[in-house]
């Protein structure tokens, strides 16, 4: 994944953009085709929810929309763990990504309603 960045917006984007990419290199087969399905679901919206909860008009819908970038980034890390054992040859490329959804949804745990900038 590269060098840590702290900007959340840019840190969830290239999160969706390198599973983008991960998954394009992925066989194409039947095991795949659904569990990649997942996880480009998952992967790139988690950075979508992260950018509606930094417009949120609401604390109820920052906190919201937060929850749900939390679930995605979990949700994520369960598709990587299912592609690593459908492709064990890729499994270390699998917990890098899965290490990065667990430390988004460390960050998304740790964000207090509080920090929302309206």
């Amino acid at each position: 994944m590269g060098a840590k960045v702290y900007d959340l917006e840019e840190r969830t984007a290239r999160f969706g953009e390198s599973i983008i990419q991960f998954c394009k290199t992925l066989d194409k087969n039947e095991i795949n085709r659904e569990l990649v399905r997942q996880l480009l679901k998952a992967g790139t919206s988690v950075g979508a929810n992260y950018n509606e909860a930094d417009g949120s008009l609401t604390k109820r819908d920052f906190k919201h929309k937060i929850s749900i970038s939390r679930k995605e980034s979990k949700e994520s890390a369960y598709w990587l763990r299912m592609i690593s054992k459908a492709n064990p040859d890729r499994s270390s490329e699998c917990d890098e990504y899965r290490q990065e959804a667990r430390e988004l949804t460390l960050i998304f745990s740790s964000i207090p309603e509080q920090k929302m900038r309206h």
